[in-house]
């Protein structure tokens, strides 16, 4: 793909991200949404954030594998639950990873 054309595709891709966005405004014309549906929509960014760090973590091209990375998230995420700051969680995560690796 030449680079004409890669930057041809984000182009693309921002203009279809900004009519899908701009849709929903526009259905709605002004009207407020039900209380459960604000609910529900209130969890879809967190579920969405679990998503992509399970097929981020457990994803090895294409079928799902459990690695040095795997590890090194499980810590973190045990640091994290107990009160860790999120700058700590990192580290650790990344620490284990390279040990784990390297080993």
């Amino acid at each position: 793909m030449s680079t004409s054309m890669g930057w041809a595709l984000i182009g693309l891709c921002a203009v279809v991200t900004a009519a899908i966005k701009g849709a929903g405004p526009f259905a709605l014309g002004g009207r407020d949404l039900p209380g459960w549906f604000s609910r529900v929509i209130t969890f879809m960014a967190p579920a969405l954030l679990a998503a992509l760090v399970c097929t981020a973590t457990l994803a090895d091209g294409d079928k799902l594998a459990v690695g040095a990375d795997t590890a090194g998230v499980a810590v973190a995420g045990v640091l994290l639950w107990r009160g860790a700051s999120v700058i700590v969680g990192v580290a650790v995560a990344a620490v284990i990873t390279a040990v784990l690796r390297a080993v």
